[in-house]
């Protein structure tokens, strides 16, 4: 049995809603652990559960939504940051790294023929990396150190790990419950 395409509307929908969540999880407040100028927030968590249920086009199409509302001025990042002071100080390399973030895990989701909880495991730890590899230079370059930088982000590493998981176990659920979430070019149905 063929899977039928989602209408634009839909996939439109989907996109919108996703966004709006990564905006609710920004009613956390972020804080700040051992004097890192970067906060720890739960609203990194968004960009990942996009990308391992709505793939990479729909997934970091949300994310890039988010990022434009909250660049052109609506207070929707924790502490209810907004407009582009947040993407020059430490944290903005964080905050583009969550649009390669959302592409690099639908890619990888996209490409398994059923995304269990190995795949989507290793799908949101390679899209934390993503994150860090945009995310830790840009900090290095704000404060004019990369290694100070780098050592302070190991205070991310517990936090990260936990919502890694926890996205990976609700996106499992998801795919469960409703198989036809993920939808794309590059998304091979299950042999059955």
């Amino acid at each position: 049995m063929s899977e039928r395409p989602s209408s634009p509307a839909a996939n439109l929908a989907r996109t919108v809603v996703f966004a709006a969540f990564i905006a609710v999880l920004g009613i956390f407040p972020g804080f700040y652990l051992a004097g890192a100028a970067v906060p720890v927030v739960l609203q990194n968590a968004g960009p990942l559960l996009a990308g391992s249920i709505l793939g990479a086009r729909r997934g970091t199409a949300s994310v890039l939504l988010f990022v434009a509302l909250t660049a052109i001025g609506l207070p929707l990042l924790s502490g209810g940051r907004g407009g582009i002071a947040p993407f020059l100080g430490p944290s903005g390399g964080f905050l583009l790294g969550w649009i390669l973030s959302a592409l690099v895990v639908g890619l990888i989701v996209q490409r398994a023929a059923k995304p269990g909880l190995p795949v989507l495991l290793l799908a949101n730890l390679a899209g934390v990396a993503a994150d860090y590899l945009i995310g830790i230079p840009y900090w290095g370059l704000m404060i004019g150190d990369l290694p100070s930088a780098a050592v302070q982000s190991l205070v991310f590493l517990p936090g990260d790990a936990v919502k890694l998981v926890a996205v990976s176990l609700v996106a499992v659920a998801v795919h469960r419950a409703v198989p036809q979430a993920l939808t794309g070019a590059a998304r091979q149905p299950a042999e059955g």
